[in-house]
């Protein structure tokens, strides 16, 4: 177990670094002048110059990349173009809104999802199932914009005042502020949920059908401890390897719930930042996105060994 931990971390690193590389081959390659975005567009050209000075850009590439490195190593995003506030920081104050957003949602169409889907494959073609199947038609045909807007709108309105706090400004965690994350989370989560509803009553279809769980039945085993115990532990393996990736790329890709419901999150400052031209911000997101994706990859790999013991390591 020690050895496959080792290998797994090796290679998160090894797919850091590449996409880290990518990273500083795309702030060489883009078209925004740096020195332009922090001086102004009347700069003067010896301004200009200590503009690049001052960022290490009229180095050689070759030393600018062991710094852009280096600094990457010791926890060091660079400080943005526009406000000068260090990335990491601009990055922490918003990362909280986005990672309650995103893991909020996740226990919801986490379990409403394997639920629905476990439900609809024991009682498969029944009425139940049915149900389930026009839920995820609708589900995975509604953007989870439409989705937020619909629910702003009926709920918002009709209950007015003594509905939820939902345009309240606020730190995360508190009262007021989870209550006003209702909305974002079931939003955010329809659209999920539906694809897992039908990827764990497939998944489930098939596991029922294993021989083993043919000797399970036959031994006397009750149905529910038969599709519970058996049949969905074998059927989460492909659920989790999938709910590992939407919850690191999700990270990333929040910005419409964000902007719909005036969520202060990481998606909201992407934005601006693309569209202010502030490359550091840019780059210090996606590389946090993809720290967060790798990170979620490793749980699930960790996760097999306990869904499924025939994948366990020796």
């Amino acid at each position: 177990m020690a050895g496959f931990a080792l290998r797994r971390l090796l290679f998160a690193a090894l797919v850091m670094w590449l996409v880290s590389t990518l990273v500083f081959a795309f702030l060489h390659l883009s078209p925004v002048a740096v020195e332009r975005v922090v001086a102004g567009p009347r700069a003067t050209p010896d301004t200009l110059e200590r503009v690049r000075a001052g960022f290490g850009l009229d180095r050689p590439v070759p030393v600018q990349y062991a710094m852009f490195i280096g600094r990457l190593v010791g926890g060091d995003l660079g400080d943005s173009y526009v406000s000068g506030a260090p990335v990491a920081g601009l990055i922490a104050d918003r990362l909280p809104t986005t990672l309650l957003l995103v893991f909020g949602a996740a226990v919801l169409w986490f379990a409403g999802g394997v639920a629905a889907g476990a439900v609809g494959a024991a009682r498969a073609r029944g009425p139940w199932d049915r149900a389930m199947s026009v839920f995820t038609l609708v589900g995975l045909s509604t953007p989870p914009f439409v989705a937020a807007l619909v629910l702003l709108h009926v709920l918002s309105t009709r209950l007015g005042d003594a509905g939820l706090p939902f345009f309240e400004a606020g730190p995360p965690l508190q009262e007021h502020f989870l209550r006003r994350m209702i909305l974002p989370w079931t939003a955010l989560a329809l659209l999920m949920a539906a694809a897992y509803t039908r990827l764990t009553r497939g998944a489930l279809l098939d596991a029922l059908g294993e021989d083993y769980v043919r000797t399970a039945r036959a031994k006397g085993l009750t149905e529910r401890r038969v599709v519970v115990r058996h049949g969905l532990r074998s059927a989460l393996t492909p659920v989790v390897t999938q709910f590992g990736v939407d919850v690191g790329a999700l990270i990333g890709s929040t910005v419409v719930t964000e902007k719909v419901f005036g969520l202060q999150g990481v998606g909201q400052l992407v934005t601006r930042s693309i569209a202010t031209g502030d490359t550091p911000v840019v780059i210090g997101v996606t590389l946090t996105v993809t720290l967060f994706v790798i990170v979620a990859n490793l749980l699930v790999d960790f996760a097999y060994s306990l869904l499924d013991p025939r994948v366990r390591p020796g």
